[in-house]
């Protein structure tokens, strides 16, 4: 069974960027990989602290971060970045 994936105003905003940059399908195969199981390694994840704690965040490529948050009650995860979570 699937994850429900939802995306935050910021990350629709970031697949924008994405898209112009030529990361699109990578990204689309980590969302892809995210809806499947947000656990599942590899690749790895790392979990988040401070401002986005209790997020996790995975490589798009060497700069850019998938950064999303998992709520298996409802078996949602909200994609909250999809270009950098430094900002």
């Amino acid at each position: 069974m699937s994850w429900k994936l939802v995306y935050a105003r910021q990350a629709l905003k970031d697949a924008a960027k994405l898209a112009s940059s030529g990361l699109k399908p990578r990204a689309q195969g980590l969302l892809a990989l995210v809806a499947e199981d947000p656990f599942r390694r590899p690749p790895p994840y790392e979990k988040l602290v401070g401002d986005l704690a209790g997020a996790y965040s995975r490589r798009i490529n060497i700069q850019r971060r998938l950064v999303y948050e998992v709520f298996p009650e409802q078996r949602v995860v909200r994609i909250l970045r999809m270009w950098t979570h430094y900002e």
